[in-house]
């Protein structure tokens, strides 16, 4: 199995790429695990709504470019689905049996993301209702991810 997340932007802060890379290294001997990240907009402290539009389009755009045909998008965004851990372990274990065995997440920027990668994603996923720094939503991926694999697994790890 191929699990990649596609984000927006770089991580800059030590501890969160510190964490991102342990669950990475985590994951090696089960899946092919990667990040893939694409350039964020400079945008001003405040913008029109068109332009965060554009922001948005123009980050669309990379990220799309990024994603293979064959793999399973699933969106990262307030309004998704709230999935359990376990939900997840079912996810990426329907993938891996009857699908491509390519999952991409997809996390955005500040401004969210492009309709058209909304439109590309089989799956709009939440992590709550409340907005988290797109960078620690990053570790807080790895780790799930991690976690479901383990589950499917039935390795200890999940309580």
């Amino acid at each position: 199995m191929h699990i990649q997340i596609a984000a927006v932007g770089r991580i800059k802060e030590k501890y969160l790429a510190d964490g991102i890379a342990e669950y990475a290294k985590r994951l090696r001997p089960y899946v092919k695990f990667d990040i893939l990240e694409v350039p964020d907009e400079k945008v001003p402290e405040t913008m029109s709504p068109a332009e965060e539009a554009q922001a948005r389009e123009r980050e669309g755009e990379r990220l799309l470019a990024l994603i293979k045909p064959d793999a399973l998008v699933i969106a990262l965004t307030l309004d998704g689905e709230l999935w359990t851990s376990e939900r997840l372990a079912e996810r990426l274990d329907e993938l891996g049996t009857y699908g491509s065995g390519h999952a991409v997440f997809v996390i955005g920027g500040s401004t969210g993301l492009a309709p058209a990668v909304l439109r590309r994603a089989k799956h709009k996923l939440s992590f709550g209702r409340m907005t988290l720094p797109h960078q620690l939503m990053r570790l807080v991926l790895a780790e799930q991810i991690y976690r479901a694999v383990k589950i499917n697994r039935g390795e200890p790890y999940h309580k």
